[in-house]
């Protein structure tokens, strides 16, 4: 919404030869009137724009002079030269249109002298011979084409010498494009010339009108003869694949253009191009020049893209129209069509794929052109019912879906093509008569589409098809709540656009449809009732995601189309907003109705904003959205005040106050996306200020001219400008605030982010521009260190953030007093770059740039230079002095690193401890990647500079490289730290050498035990790693050193140089001859880098080390595929060779690393490849996979197994690389071979490496896992679709499996386990069925079924499993009864005497699985299916024998009984009455069953019967569901229930028990949250004395949880007067053994144990006062429990227990009026409270937040803030939590003992976090152990809060609160730490904010906490000095330390 500045017209200038200049000057007059004066000035000028001016003056001054003037030699002289002008111009110049626009309206009569002198200057152009300058010659023919009729004159005359032109530089420039092989950079121009030669050629015959007569010219003529020429040249760039397909492309167009030009008789054209697509060429019958010209198209192996390209030429060239062709044009129109199913069938390149989508949907438009007048036999064959259609539509469908946009969105032309096309083959009286239901194809094509699943893409678009084809009536009358589908899957972000796009198709057809038919305005309820109350129904109720796509895809749409829809959707929101506010998990009425006018003003439907708010929203709401409880709402809300359709409009003084509202709440947002939301939108904002104040400031100067003021405002533009000004000044003072120390990364993030945006819109006004607000103006000494004390947070985005910020500030604002400061500074910087901790270095990094670019260096770094500062402009200045200071402070740290750099080789491990090498490195990278090297000044001093750099980065890498290169790199130090740790550590130097190198697999290793081995032998073969591993550092002491940190040290170190010998590739310019002065690296220095990267990348095994390496490599590698040196570019290539090589030939002694999946050999070959040019042939790819997918196959040579393991895992990579995109996929077929075959390997390595690529290559075909399900439809694709696009794998997959079937189960019972049958399966499973398979596919899905079947009979239980999942895609739906029904026939009867359980096993997994897919089918509602179900449940009956005793098999057992749980399920009829069931005798079956089960007779089993643990579930499942079915018809009679609850809760066995609990627990919850549409079942009445028994038993732990959680769920009423009769416990005694169990249980039992004691006690407290004085002694205990449960080092269930107590008894122990706890208990719930508001889990924050609405919710606690009932956020509720708590402290009169406590909490007492200032000092940091850090929570907030109520409820105190004795201890307490925080601040060393960051931070806070107590004691003493030091000016921590903050007052 920013103004954007018009981008200026760039211009080159024209200039012209000397010898034209001298005739102009000689021919120009006195006066300068003449044409020749006016072109002299013209090309005098150097500004292209003001050259165009006088262009146009040309024709004008010619039109004056008189008919006499064309004899003028002046004026003769004058067009010859603007001849020469116009040739000379580049065809991209505006002047070239501009000139030849003015030379169009040239008088007549000078038009023969000025074709004359463009003729005679065009020949001298065709006369080059320099090849070089044939473009320009063939852009200057095309140009003359164009709209130009001068030129298109003079090339008409010149037709024999351009087309001869043409045919030599054609000729000439492939030629040389032969010669250049290899060199792409010279190939691309060179296939470009040739590219715009062929189109020049195409466009020329078009164009000029002699073409259509050349046969009846002589074949002997010239021009003849260079058309046989240049189609000759055509057809050889047609079949030459290696040139670009764009070339061929028009080649192909080419040629069919002079076919058509050429051949005679025009009749028999089709005919011949018939016979070369059919490769039927009869030569005999064919002209010589034919033959002669296009002899390579008439074979018969031509290739696929040659007749792609042909069939494109036909279909573009020759005119399809009114059918001028006859017979032979619609034989050709079939004949080219199923050319192209052919192709379709073969092509798999992705180029090549979408140019064939391209041309069928051309091929479709051209067919309707001819069926609008073609003949009968024509419209048969193109019907809906023709084969042609038939595989149109599974063109269509099976492309629908493909990773490639563009080919998608040919399938919807294509669809729509042919509708049109069934349409126009239709008679018209038929279609008049019969209308759409007797049109069979479209109802059923109507119908197939709808039953597709919603994740098909290609549905939406079909639909929309058909919508616009017939109608939205008549799919609403097939489906009625197909909008409401639509919505439900607009939560799944990849079919967002899609299904907002047909919806929006849908409702404006629905709305036209209705307002035609309608008489007045009662349609649009209709409309409103379909397309609008579903979309409220989603923004109430509907997920996060859904509603957030639906707000910003379906509702803009919407209103868009019906505006007056608006009032009504306010309307109904409106009505439910107070009874629906939503929570943190639901945006409510109040977030939907936010959303609505949100979207609703920033599309311009509310027409003012004031309007909106009286009218459709109240402020009080306005305020609820800003802090409601649920991000979005937050967002909507303030995106209603931000958002407008105008840009300048004004900001309301009410939106302003709300803006600075939601900022003080709002910035500590954990969501990174709610963050950006924020910050997005205030930018908006912000720009709508500027624009208006723009506006504000032109009404203003009106009126300061007395002209009359504009209505719009309504009051002065200065007061408006004013209040702009405040409002931005008191944001940035905000902002400002909230970087406080300690506050959380997502505070200083959006703060930051925030103040760069006021930046970036409020610029540094320049000239006379007005600018209402500078940000500079707010920023002073103090802030400016804030934000330099930004740069130390941990999290790089804040560094980033506040350099930027700082970079943007001018710098004037930035000062530094003296340069001791900067010294100090400086040294801290450089301190930093050798930290052991990785962030200090960063923070290094950006201080050390923040200093170059602002000049701010000490001046004793001028040392470093050798030149002094050359004089320069202004403008060079600020350049050059960035130059030098880099300069400066890269030649520092260079200087330092070498120094550490030796003392490195001498000792690692002191290195690793005291100055790790990579910080400095770190900081080189930073400086040089800031500075623009291409236009370097000090050349002379960088080239030694960069010389050293490369050599130091060698010598770096060749001390750490030994570790990284070691066999095991993580665990090379030991990790003890004693005195021996030396004699260790040499030991295991001795043993770094790589053991997985090439004869991993064929030699063992043995090492040898060593007592002792020779220190001065591993000395000499190793580098001197240090001979201690406790080492004194720079400071003197005792360094402990760890294996993480010489890891770290090592890999980073390894990271750093990777990434500066990549930048330095990437940004210093390169010699282009050894003798240059312009370059700064030699060819032979790049070479150096280039085998530094390849040694590493090849011999590291440590992932962190290669990964980082590459990334530098990839840098490399791309700088070498632009460089214009033959012998760099050529680099990749030769590297790429040679590791293929070297993995081919499996030398033992190779170094390339064989396990660590290759460690980084995928990695370098990726980088070689990725850097090839996409839009080239991809050669180096090409070549590369063959090698790879030959090297992975199997193969009987022993020797082959490395390099096999090599091929897979850099396939592996290599298919994972997005940068490859499509050009892998023709590749896939292959390697999912190789991976397949790979898995029956027998050495593990091969095994591994092809479980990871088949892996790899699942994610490649189906898309990465989108669901939880494994087998979600959104991760699979139609067997059409995937056969289609891997045709190769269906003969292979079919045969594999084949092969696996016959030999699944042999007769002996060999055990055979084919560990390649998994894969397969794995990838059938993924396979389904369409309604759109039509019969025209040759790859049919029927011939799987038998084998996967027979898969199922494999003695493995996970592939019977398979097999089972992987059959139902294959079965149909309406398929599934009958195959259902074919598979129980083959089970056997109970007299068989010998059957196999494996086979019985495998058969009923494939039963079960089918009739779980009918389930979920929409075909249940069809009645013929149901019977067949029916018939289905029949035959089941007939085979009951497996479910009873008769099967010994439990196993086999489990899976009839889960097949005869599913059979009801599947048997449902709508309403959920099952009479099929009943009519069947199903229930008595299983009543049967379940009486004669082990449930009622007992287990005559032990726990190691197989099976029992899956019987006894499918048997609890049966039995519990037969229980409610038969309670259900049977009523109270229990005698008809089989078998009892309480039965199955006596269940020796803890699975029938938990299951029996879990479907109890369900039925108990929801009758809980009323969520059901009944209460419980009589079954379930007075059940708790039961579960009271139970709880005293049950000894299982989960089932003893669920016990607990059922007693929650039952009303305590109903259950607690039963205890002493049932467990003989008083409801006391309950309660104490229920806080027993909480004590010590583990945590989820804990939690559950919490839950219940508290809902007991919130039970016994609301009842009677008898039962609350029994009670109140446990509560002591109870507090306690709670305090205990919300650590923030406990589970998160934990702390939700915790909330949840605190909740349920807020309005009886937080905000009683009458208080049944002591105060210090109340005040320990209420700190309990406090510290759940501040967790960094957002779930228990919202739990708290519950909290605080119930206590503000109470009638005495409601008026003390204005958000009672309101769901708000956390970040304001633990303001409101105080407030409330200051409120009850004044009703229960218990300020004066409550305050001490409160001013405790102040001090930071009994935190967790408590502050010990003493041991400040002795704080040890390790690596990578961490500590329990809160992210989110903000001390300084929490005491801001506290002290703002603390000072209100104090002011309004009347009386002293404090006892003289507590308010003296508070004071001596207060008073003594701040003392003592003096003396620590004086002890910190200098800039100890970047030093010492941690320590500094945290005696900074303590502060504020101290200051803040002591005022609040001033206060109390009635002195009223809240505003005076309360440290003296000696004791200030600011005169202590210079560069520190100034105290951040607000936050008090």
């Amino acid at each position: 919404m920013g103004v954007k500045k018009k981008k200026e017209m760039q211009v080159t200038a024209l200039t012209i030869c000397h010898q034209d200049l001298e005739t102009l000057r000689s021919l120009a007059d006195v006066e300068g009137k003449n044409l020749a004066s006016l072109l002299l000035h013209c090309v005098q000028l150097r500004d292209g724009v003001s050259q165009i001016h006088y262009v146009k003056q040309i024709v004008p001054l010619l039109e004056k002079a008189d008919k006499n003037g064309a004899c003028d030699p002046t004026i003769r002289s004058c067009l010859d030269i603007l001849a020469g002008i116009y040739l000379s111009l580049s065809v991209k110049n505006p002047l070239k249109k501009v000139l030849a626009s003015s030379l169009n309206g040239l008088p007549e009569f000078f038009l023969t002298e000025a074709v004359q002198s463009f003729t005679s200057r065009l020949q001298e152009e065709l006369n080059t011979t320099d090849l070089y300058s044939y473009r320009k010659v063939i852009d200057n023919i095309s140009s003359c084409m164009e709209n130009f009729d001068l030129g298109r004159t003079g090339v008409n005359n010149l037709l024999k010498n351009v087309l001869h032109f043409l045919q030599k530089s054609l000729i000439e420039i492939s030629e040389e494009n032969r010669k250049f092989a290899g060199n792409h950079i010279v190939q691309t121009q060179l296939m470009n010339d040739l590219l715009v030669g062929t189109r020049v050629s195409v466009m020329l015959v078009q164009k000029i009108q002699d073409f259509q007569r050349i046969h009846l010219k002589a074949s002997t003529s010239p021009i003849w003869q260079s058309m046989c020429g240049l189609l000759s040249i055509f057809a050889k760039f047609l079949s030459d694949d290696d040139l670009l397909q764009t070339i061929q492309s028009t080649s192909g167009l080419a040629v069919i253009l002079f076919i058509k030009a050429m051949f005679h008789p025009p009749e028999k054209i089709p005919d011949l191009i018939s016979s070369l697509l059919l490769r039927s060429v009869d030569c005999a019958s064919m002209p010589d020049w034919f033959l002669n010209c296009c002899r390579s198209l008439c074979c018969t192996d031509v290739s696929q893209s040659t007749l792609l390209f042909l069939c494109q030429g036909t279909l573009t060239m020759l005119n399809w129209q009114n059918g001028s062709m006859g017979a032979s044009g619609e034989a050709l129109l079939l004949n080219i069509v199923h050319v192209l199913f052919t192709l379709s069938s073969q092509i798999k390149e992705s180029t090549l794929e979408l140019f064939l989508s391209r041309i069928l949907a051309s091929w479709a438009n051209s067919a309707i052109h001819v069926l609008e007048s073609s003949s009968p036999s024509l419209k048969d064959s193109l019907n809906g019912n023709s084969s042609v259609v038939g595989r149109l539509l599974e063109y269509v469908h099976t492309h629908w879906e493909h990773p490639l946009d563009a080919l998608r969105h040919q399938t919807k032309i294509i669809f729509r093509s042919i509708l049109h096309m069934h349409q126009l083959t239709k008679e018209k009286s038929d279609s008049e008569a019969s209308g759409l239901a007797a049109d069979r194809f479209i109802c059923d094509l109507t119908e197939n589409i709808l039953q597709l699943e919603w994740h098909v893409k290609g549905k939406y678009a079909c639909l929309g098809c058909l919508v616009d084809y017939i109608g939205i009536g008549h799919i609403l009358a097939l489906a009625k709540t197909i909008p409401s589908q639509i919505l439900e899957v607009m939560g799944d972000q990849s079919l967002v656009p899609y299904a907002s796009d047909l919806l929006e198709t849908m409702f404006r057809n629905h709305k036209s449809h209705l307002k035609s038919q309608a008489v007045d305005t009662t349609w649009i309820d209709e409309w409103h009732e379909t397309w609008v109350s579903p979309l409220l129904f989603i923004l109430c109720e509907g997920n996060l995601d859904q509603k957030s796509y639906v707000i910003d895809y379906y509702l803009p749409k919407l209103l868009n189309c019906s505006p007056e829809s608006l009032s009504y959707m306010v309307k109904i929101l409106q009505t439910s907003a107070d009874a629906n506010t939503g929570s943190f998990n639901s945006r409510g009425a109040l977030g939907a109705l936010m959303a609505c006018l949100r979207t609703a003003r920033a599309h311009g439907h509310l027409q003012s904003a004031t309007d909106a708010w009286r009218n459709l929203v109240s402020s009080a709401r306005i305020k609820q959205g800003l802090i409601h409880q649920h991000c979005q709402v937050r967002i909507d809300t303030l995106g209603l005040l931000c958002e407008s359709n105008r840009s300048t409009e004004m900001v309301s003084t009410e939106e302003m106050e709300w803006i600075e509202f939601f900022i003080t709440y709002n910035l500590n947002s954990q969501s990174p996306g709610v963050r950006q939301q924020i910050c997005s939108l205030l930018k908006k904002l912000f720009c709508r200020i500027q624009e208006s104040s723009q506006v504000l400031y032109k009404l203003e100067q009106s009126r300061s001219k007395h002209e009359p003021e504009n209505e719009l405002t309504t009051q002065p533009p200065s007061v408006s400008l004013q209040q702009y000004k405040n409002f931005m000044s008191s944001i940035c003072n905000r902002l400002f605030e909230a970087l406080f120390p300690g506050s959380s990364y997502p505070t200083r993030f959006s703060a930051l982010t925030i103040l760069g945006s006021i930046a970036e819109v409020f610029p540094v006004p320049e000239g006379q521009v007005q600018t209402v607000y500078q940000l500079s103006h707010d920023i002073d000494i103090s802030r400016f260190h804030t934000l330099m004390e930004c740069f130390t947070s941990t999290f790089e985005e804040v560094k980033i953030l506040a350099f930027d910020l700082l970079m943007k500030l001018p710098k004037t604002v930035i000062q530094f007093q003296d340069s001791e400061k900067l010294q100090g500074l400086f040294q801290a910087a450089l301190e930093l770059s050798s930290s052991t901790k990785p962030y200090d270095c960063v923070t290094a990094s950006y201080l050390l740039n923040f200093l170059i670019w602002q000049d701010a260096l000490p001046s004793s770094l001028s040392a470093y230079l050798k030149t002094q500062q050359a004089t320069c402009g202004a403008e060079d200045k600020s350049a050059i002095m960035v130059e030098r200071n880099t300069l400066m402070v890269i030649k520092c740290l260079l200087e330092n690193l070498e120094e550490e750099v030796s003392q490195a080789e001498n000792s690692l491990l002191q290195a690793a401890a005291s100055f790790p090498l990579y910080g400095r490195v770190h900081c080189i990278t930073g400086a040089l990647q800031r500075l623009s090297l291409n236009s370097l000044r000090l050349v002379s001093e960088w080239t030694p500079v960069v010389e050293k750099l490369l050599l130091m980065s060698y010598r770096l890498s060749a001390v750490v490289s030994p570790v990284i290169q070691s066999s095991s790199p993580e665990g090379l130090i030991p990790m003890d730290t004693d005195s021996e740790s030396a004699s260790r550590l040499q030991t295991i130097l001795s043993e770094i050498q790589p053991r997985d190198t090439n004869d991993y697999f064929t030699q063992a290793k043995i090492l040898k035990e060593r007592d002792s081995f020779d220190l001065e032998d591993l000395n000499a073969s190793v580098p001197n790693l240090g001979a201690s591993a406790e080492t004194k550092g720079k400071e003197r002491k005792t360094c402990d050193v760890t294996a993480q940190m010489v890891l770290v040290c090592c890999w980073r170190s390894m990271k750093e140089v990777a990434l500066l010998l990549g930048t330095l590739c990437q940004l210093l310019p390169m010699q282009s001859v050894p003798e240059s002065s312009n370059g700064l690296l030699t060819v032979e220095q790049v070479k150096e880098v280039g085998d530094y990267f390849k040694h590493h990348l090849l011999q590291s095994r440590h992932r962190g080390a290669f990964e980082l390496a590459y990334t530098g490599f990839v840098k490399l590698t791309e700088i070498l595929n632009r460089c214009p040196n033959v012998s760099l570019q050529k680099l990749p290539e030769q590297w790429l060779w040679n590791v293929l090589e070297e993995i081919k030939c499996s030398d033992p002694s190779s170094k390339l690393c064989a396990t660590r999946r290759s460690a980084g050999i995928p990695f370098y070959i990726q980088a070689l490849l990725a850097c090839e040019p996409k839009k080239g042939k991809m050669d180096l790819l090409k070549i590369t996979m063959k090698e790879l997918i030959t090297l992975a196959r199997p193969s009987d040579d022993s020797r082959s197994t490395v390099p096999q393991v090599h091929a897979l895992n850099i396939l592996r990579a290599l298919f994972r690389d997005t940068r490859l995109g499509e050009n892998i996929i023709p590749y896939v077929a292959d390697g999912a071979k190789a991976a397949i075959l790979g898995f029956t390997s027998p050495v593990w390595a091969v095994r591994n490496s092809s479980t990871l690529l088949f892996s790899t290559l699942i994610t490649r075909i189906f898309g990465v896992k989108r669901g939880k399900d494994e087998l979600s439809k959104k991760n699979r694709m139609t067997g059409s679709e995937f056969f289609s696009r891997f045709p190769e794998l269906y003969p292979f997959l079919l045969q594999q499996l084949e092969a696996v079937a016959n030999t699944v189960d042999s007769d002996t019972g060999e055990l055979n386990r084919h560990p390649s049958m998994f894969l397969l399966l794995l990838v059938l499973g993924r396979l389904y069925p369409s309604p759109m398979d039509g019969a025209y596919s040759s790859l049919s899905m029927a011939p799987f079924i038998p084998f996967i079947m027979r898969c199922g009979h494999s003695p493995v239980y996970r592939s019977r499993e398979m097999a089972a999942r992987a059959l139902v895609p294959f079965v149909m739906v309406d398929e599934i009864p009958a195959t259902i029904q074919t598979l129980l026939a083959q089970l056997p009867n109970n007299t068989d005497q010998c059957f196999r359980q494996n086979h019985i096993h495998g058969t009923l997994l494939q039963v079960f699985h089918l009739l779980q897919a009918c389930t979920d089918s929409k075909y249940r509602l069809n009645t013929d299916f149901q019977q067949e179900l029916a018939d289905v449940a029949v035959c089941t009956r007939a085979k009951l024998w497996l479910a009873k005793r008769q099967n010994p098999c439990l196993v086999t057992r489990a899976v009839y009984i889960d097949i005869l749980f599913l059979l009801p399920r599947c048997l449902d009829k709508p309403k959920g009455t099952q009479p099929a069931v009943e009519h069947l005798g199903f229930w008595e079956d299983v009543r049967r069953i379940i009486s004669q089960s082990e449930l009622i007779t007992g287990f005559p089993y032990s726990f190691t019967a197989p099976g029992l643990p899956q019987y006894l579930q499918s048997l609890t499942k049966l039995a519990i569901a037969t229980v409610w079915a038969v309670a259900a018809q049977a009523g109270e009679q229990a005698e008809a229930i089989p078998i009892s609850f309480s039965q199955l809760l006596e269940s020796s066995f803890p699975e029938v028990r938990l299951l029996t609990l879990d479907a109890l627990l369900e039925r108990f919850s929801t009758a809980g949250s009323g969520l059901g549409e009944k209460g419980l079942p009589p079954l379930l009445c007075n059940v708790g004395g039961t579960f009271l028994t139970l709880a005293m038993k049950e000894k299982h732990p989960e089932c003893f949880c669920k016990i607990l959680k059922i007693l929650h769920c039952v009303d305590p009423s109903e259950w607690l007067p039963q205890t002493e009769h049932c467990i003989h416990l008083t409801p006391k005694e309950f309660l104490i053994w229920t806080m027993d169990i909480a004590s010590n249980e583990r945590s989820e039992i804990q939690s559950v144990a919490l839950r219940l004691a508290s809902r007991v006690i919130a039970h016994q407290l609301q009842t009677c006062e008898e039962t609350k004085d029994l009670v109140t002694p446990t509560l002591k205990r109870w507090v306690q429990l709670v305090a205990t449960s919300c650590g923030e080092h406990l589970p998160t269930d934990s702390r939700l227990a915790a909330a949840e107590a605190l909740t349920s008894t807020a309005p009886f122990l937080l905000t009683s009026p009458r208080p049944v706890l002591g105060l210090q208990d109340t005040l320990t719930l209420w700190r309990c409270v406090l510290n759940l508001l501040q967790s960094e889990e957002p779930a228990v924050r919202d739990a708290a937040t519950g909290t605080v609405v119930t206590a503000m919710s109470q009638g005495n606690t409601c008026q003390a803030t204005e958000f009672a009932f309101c769901q708000v956020d956390a970040s304001i509720a633990l303001t409101l939590a105080l407030a409330v708590l200051c409120d009850m402290l004044q009703q229960w009169d218990q300020l004066a003992p409550g305050l001490p406590v409160l001013l405790g909490w102040l001090l930071g007492e009994g935190d967790d976090s408590a502050f010990h200032v003493e041991s400040t000092h002795q704080v040890e940091d390790y690596l990578f152990e961490k500590a329990e850090v809160n992210f989110w929570a903000e001390t300084l907030i929490f005491v801001k809060y506290l002290s703002e109520h603390l000072f209100r409820l104090l002011s309004k105190s009347s009386c002293h609160p404090l006892s003289p004795e507590s308010f003296q201890h508070l004071r001596r307490t207060a008073s003594e730490q701040g003392h003592l925080l003096s003396r620590l601040f004086r002890e910190l060393p200098p800039a100890a904010q970047f030093l010492k960051t941690v320590e500094f931070t945290r005696l900074r806070i303590q502060e504020e906490r101290t200051l803040a107590c002591l005022r609040l004691l001033a206060l109390v003493e009635g002195k009223g000095r809240e505003d005076s030091p309360i440290l003296g000016a000696s004791d200030s921590p600011a005169e202590a330390n210079q560069f520190t903050l100034a105290r951040t007052e607000t936050a008090c």
